[in-house]
């Protein structure tokens, strides 16, 4: 796990924790108090979900794209032996 992962996690939960006290220390119902948390956790999670989905999409390119320089370099380096020898 990078450092900016650990970064974003610490901030996320330290924000998450933040919006629960918040939430619980506000001067509602039990009921809708839970009913908030459960809503607000689902939304979190979702947005999580749809962060690591992006994380994962964007170095799934980053991974062929690299194959693909590295496919062309390998073409080239082959040619230029092959022009050379």
């Amino acid at each position: 796990m990078t450092t900016g992962t650990k970064v974003f996690l610490g901030i996320l939960g330290a924000a998450a924790a933040g919006v629960m006290i918040g939430l619980l220390i506000a001067p509602e119902k039990g009921s809708e108090t839970r009913k908030r948390i459960a809503k607000t956790t689902g939304d979190w999670a979702d947005q999580v979900g749809n962060f690591l989905n992006r994380t994962r999409e964007q170095y799934d390119e980053l991974k062929n794209k690299a194959r693909n320089m590295k496919s062309s370099a390998e073409e080239r380096v082959s040619r230029m032996q092959e022009d050379l020898g």
